[in-house]
This record gives structure tokens, sequence and C-alpha cells, in this order.
């Protein structure tokens, strides 16, 4: 028991253990998986390796490995209505380098959406692989909306021809118009790669515009709004599936996380109930009325609001920064991100914004009635953000309320 044998790490993981009981956690990219989720997760499956794919190992032994993977794939095919699923990428990161591979040589043009504009690192960020690697140009939002310009992306997608377009985001709260995007790719005759990695579990249960039918591939984590295990995963066109599947294994990775595999077929299940998408319309309706509230308290939100389980707040009329305001925050047991709005004058390790998302509070139990509440907490802190006694005593309270919502009955 690793008690017993190693009581130094046993030890964090029980401070962790406490650390997320008792704290409201507003990170728009984190969540709480399931029980079962966790079991899988935490399986014998991890001592198997298994190179390669179902009935096609270069290892003996896989009988039922086969088998969870087979069902993981089919459970995810139907779930999104997908040609072809792969499900071994380590992270939405690996899958969406595996779509650039497969498609693309090094220093081809891509076009991914600016990171200071609510794009990911992997769409071409500089100091990422995907802006390494590739030619990567960017196009943002505009500066009176902050909202995406799809007549300024065609206009770029026809100046640079990229050979693959990305559409997601890490930070954008409205709805993106995956068809749009489709139309313009297909103008230019460029790939469209969409990454729904944070809006998966939206677009499972129907809340959201699916990329699936308009896109050449999807890619996506398992974690976020879906609520299952870290990892990622591919969804293409059945023209696309075998040189997806060569370019992961064996192009990229070597052995897959059979452990992880195993808890994304269980998410994958528990996505397609019915509590799975009250679930989801839950996580909406929370973000939805944070915004609305928040503005009402004088808070400037970049695109006014939201579509989806987040949104991006503007401090500067708060005459404070994005890191501070995290940190002030963490000091009353509430968790944000600090992050870059558009056309941030602040750098990215400081910021003028902060990032809000309601799954892992909403995964809690958490509705309307509270959403009131933890704005009041929010409020009251950086009113009082220079006075630590203060401080803690609004962080006790906050423990006391968030003590109410346990993350596993």
């Amino acid at each position: 028991m690793l008690e017993k044998f190693d009581s130094e790490i046993y030890s964090l993981i029980e401070k962790e253990m406490v650390r997320e009981s008792e704290t409201i956690n507003l990170i728009a990219s984190e969540n709480y998986a399931s029980s079962a989720v966790l079991s899988a997760t935490g399986s014998i499956l991890t001592n198997k390796y298994a190179e390669g794919y179902p009935s096609r190992r270069y290892y003996g032994g896989c009988e039922f490995i086969d088998s969870i993977e087979s069902i993981a794939i089919a459970r995810a095919e139907k779930l999104f209505n997908a040609e072809h699923v792969n499900v071994q990428p380590h992270s939405g990161s690996q899958a969406n380098m595996a779509v650039y591979l497969s498609c693309a040589k090094p220093a081809d043009t891509i076009l991914g959406m600016d990171i200071c504009s609510g794009g990911h690192l992997s769409h071409g960020a500089k100091v990422s692989f995907s802006g390494t690697i590739f030619n990567a140009v960017y196009y943002g939002v505009n500066q009176d909306t902050h909202l995406i310009d799809y007549s300024e992306v065609e206009n770029i997608a026809q100046k640079y021809k990229p050979k693959i377009i990305i559409c997601g985001a890490s930070a954008y709260p409205r709805i993106i118009d995956f068809k749009r995007f489709s139309e313009i790719a297909k103008n230019v005759n460029a790939y469209l790669c969409s990454d729904m990695a944070h809006i998966a579990g939206l677009v499972a249960a129907g809340i959201h515009p699916s990329p699936v039918d308009v896109s050449d591939f999807v890619t996506s984590t398992t974690h976020k709004t879906l609520r299952g295990p870290r990892g990622g995963f591919i969804i293409c066109k059945k023209e696309h599936a075998r040189k997806i599947d060569k370019t992961i294994f064996p192009g990229m990775q070597g052995g897959p996380l059979m452990h992880v595999i195993a808890a994304k077929a269980v998410v994958f299940k528990e996505a397609a109930t019915d509590d799975f998408k009250e679930y989801q319309n839950q996580i909406v309706k929370n973000a939805i009325l944070f915004a609305e509230t928040l503005k009402e308290s004088g808070y400037h939100l970049i695109t006014g609001g939201t579509d989806n389980h987040m949104l991006l707040i503007d401090l500067r009329n708060k005459k404070i920064t994005g890191l501070e305001c995290q940190n002030i925050l963490e000091k009353i047991n509430i968790i944000v991100n600090k992050n870059s709005i558009p056309f941030d004058p602040l750098g990215a390790t400081v910021t003028s914004g902060i990032r809000i998302g309601t799954p892992a509070i909403t995964s809690r139990g958490i509705k309307e009635k509270e959403i009131l509440k933890i704005i009041e907490f929010i409020n009251e802190a950086l009113y009082c953000k220079d006075s630590p006694e203060k401080l803690k005593n609004i962080r006790d309270r906050v423990k006391d309320f968030i003590k109410q919502f346990p993350i596993y009955k």
C-alpha cells in the first residue's frame, strides 16, 4: 500500500484531496472525473503493453485489451456520429500534432487562432511545436466586439493559402461557426481541423453545434466539459483514417495508455446518458448567470457574455491585474486562472484578465442560487483585498459553503 511504502507521496495526495474538496474550482479547463472513471484510470490495465491497434498488436496477451479499445472507439463514434475515431492520443496537443503531421510537411503553412485572442498553444504559437515545425499564420478577433470576424479569416486564408485551418479555442466564450470555417477551408483547398477540447461535453449533449460533419478532422481532450480522464482523441472522415492511425502509431507514440483508454470508454458511456445532458445544460445555465451577475456588479466581460461554459473578464476597470486577482481569490479558496484578453497591454505572466468556467462547480451540484453566493464571495474579497484578517474570514465561510457540495458522495 502507498501509505506504508511512500508516506511522502501518499501525504501529498491526501493534501491535494483536501485542497480540491475545500476550494471552489472555477478553472474552465478543469473538472472532477467520476468515481467510475477514476476506477478505470487506476486499474491493472496500466500494466499492459499494447503497441498497435485492436487485432493488430505487436505484443501477445491483448485479448481483453482489444475489446476495451474497440468498445471505446465504438462508443465515441456513436456519441459524436463519427466515421472514424482514434482514442490513443495521450493529450489534446498530441491529437493536434497527429493531424498536422498526417497531412502537412514541416514548413507548410497552417492558419490558427492567435493565442492572444483566445487560441491554444498547439494552434500555431511560436513557443509550441505547432509554431516551430510549421509556418504558422493567425487570425484574431474584432477589436471592438472581440468576436471572430469570419470575413477577415477568409481574407487571411486567401492570402496565405494554408494547408490546414484550425478552429477552436481555449478562451473564447461564444459559439464558433464551424460551417463557415468549413466553407473558408474548401475555398482555399485546405484541410479543416476543429479542436473541440473545451466544448466536447456540450457537443456530446447536443447543446453546441457539432464540428464533426463539416470538418476533415476533429480533435479533443476527454477531460474539461467531457469530465473524463486526462487524454485526447481524434475524429476524422474514413478517407483520413489510415493516415491518422499511422501517424499516431508508429509515427508519434508507442504503447497506448490502456488504463486511460478504458476510462475514455467509461466517459463516452456516461456522456450518452440523459443525466449527462442535464448536467451540460446546467453548466451553460450557470455560466450565463455568472456572466449576467458579474456585469451587474460592474465587471467588463469580453464579448459581453457567454454561450458556453466559460467567461473572460477584463479587470482593467477594477484597477487590478489578472495575476493579482488570481492570487487574492486563492487566499479565499476560490481558484481561477489569470488569462490574457484580446489586445492585452500586459504580458502573459501578468495579464489584464481572468478566465472563469463552470464545469467543475456544476459537477458538485452547484446551481443558480449558489452561483450568486460565489459571486458575493468574489466581490467581497476584491473589496477587502488588503486585509488579511477579512480575507481569512471569507476563506472560512467559503470552506463551510463548499462543504455542502462534496466531490464524491
